[in-house]
């Protein structure tokens, strides 16, 4: 019975392709305890700019979006 039960997995559990994809793309990180603490504090300020100007750009492209959905309201 156990060789029987062996074979049969859990609605969603996967197979062996999803536990590789699980194992070598998503699963939890391996090698980068305390990364960002380990980082130098140039690099840091660099990360904290760069998150910034992504930040910026979306909020002007949510703008940007928005600026041309009240014009085309505007037009009717």
């Amino acid at each position: 019975m156990s060789e029987a039960n062996r074979g049969q997995k859990a609605p969603g559990e996967g197979g062996r392709l999803f536990a590789w994809a699980y194992k070598y793309l998503a699963g939890p990180a391996e090698g980068v305890q305390g990364a960002m603490q380990g980082g130098s504090t140039q690099a840091r300020e660099l990360w904290k700019q760069d998150l910034e100007n992504r930040k910026r750009w979306s909020r002007e492209q949510r703008e940007r979006k928005r600026a041309e959905r009240e014009a085309r309201r505007a037009e009717r």
